[in-house]
């Protein structure tokens, strides 16, 4: 007799198999799977809400791409000044703020420089984009603005240059920028004010296809302008953290040395002497006729810029500010 046969009870009906222990054992196991299954249901909220928050981003992100607004043609009739905003808007500045071209002490050489490549621009001819960078107060954007201003000072008002101010942190717009200028029947000076990267912001690498190298290029009615405190737009620890991390230093090191090299002007600006700085005192107040005892001026002068502990044309405008309000006069020219 097979040993899975059993007889039924009182020895009648037929014989049916007998269940074997692990077969009922083997039910058993389904049993804890399914209450196991049903155990990691309590973390599929967080998994679920954060696919969601995902799609959501997702979403928010093509939704933004479709919904910027398309490059107009502006007539930039309206100023000759504007910033850039990367939403595609150009917002008109009626009135610059800026100092006089000729109340800039200390920086001949550079103004000049400047000066007669912003003119060539100005008339048609080839001209460099321009880096200004050196110690912090002793007029780099002050310049740029001063040589705009210069330069429109005797053009009719189809002739003038346009100055447009395009903040560091939307440097990558900079190509929808270039696009909306390139048709345009004026000419532009495009400027970054301190100017400068950090850690692994990857934004400049926009700026070096715009400066040279990219299929486009810039177009030949702009010329880009930027201050900075680097001559290499980089602090040194993060070029000596490039050298120390990177499979091939050198090669690390001049992909973000090498946005600098792609400006063709580099103009230095150094800390002042105690005669340029006390020049650019007696200017100011020459200019808005703040009366004041030579020898008075310049010894509060040089008290001024020593609890300041440096010496910079800034310093030096701060402190005819402090003249001024305390002798009653306006800063208005005369």
């Amino acid at each position: 007799m097979p040993k899975n046969l059993r007889k039924s009870p009182a020895g009648k009906g037929p014989r049916i198999p007998a269940t074997k222990p692990a077969q009922v054992a083997a039910k058993r196991p389904k049993v804890a799977q399914k209450a196991a299954s049903r155990a990691p249901l309590k973390a599929a909220p967080d998994f679920a809400q954060e696919r969601v928050v995902r799609a959501l981003e997702t979403i928010a992100a093509h939704l933004a791409a479709q919904g910027r607004p398309a490059v107009e043609r502006e007539s930039f009739e309206r100023a000759d000044a504007y910033v850039w905003h990367p939403d595609g808007r150009l917002a008109a500045v009626p009135r610059v703020s800026r100092v006089e071209l000729f109340l800039l002490k200390g920086v001949d050489r550079m103004r000049d420089i400047l000066m007669e490549n912003t003119e060539r621009f100005a008339n048609g001819l080839p001209a460099n984009n321009a880096l200004l960078w050196g110690a912090r107060g002793m007029g780099k954007s002050s310049l740029v603005k001063a040589a705009h201003a210069s330069i429109n000072a005797d053009r009719k008002p189809s002739d003038r240059l346009k100055l447009i101010e395009i903040h560091r942190e939307d440097i990558e717009s900079l190509p929808m920028l270039m696009e909306k200028l390139r048709d345009a029947n004026f000419r532009f000076i495009v400027f970054i004010d301190d100017l400068s990267f950090d850690g692994n912001d990857a934004s400049y690498k926009s700026l070096k296809a715009v400066l040279e190298g990219g299929i486009e290029g810039r177009p030949e009615n702009v010329v880009l302008y930027a201050t900075s405190n680097r001559r290499h737009l980089l602090a040194r620890d993060m070029i000596e953290n490039e050298r120390s991390t990177a499979i091939n230093p050198g090669e690390a090191v001049e992909e973000k040395v090498s946005l600098s090299d792609r400006f063709g002007l580099w103009l230095g600006f150094h800390r002042c002497s105690q005669d340029e700085y006390l020049a650019m005192v007696r200017g100011y107040c020459g200019h808005f006729a703040i009366k004041i005892d030579d020898e008075a001026l310049e010894r509060e002068a040089l008290e001024w810029s020593t609890t300041r502990g440096s010496r910079s044309g800034r310093v030096a405008w701060q402190f005819v500010q402090e003249l001024a309000g305390r002798l009653g006069v306006k800063l208005t020219a005369t």
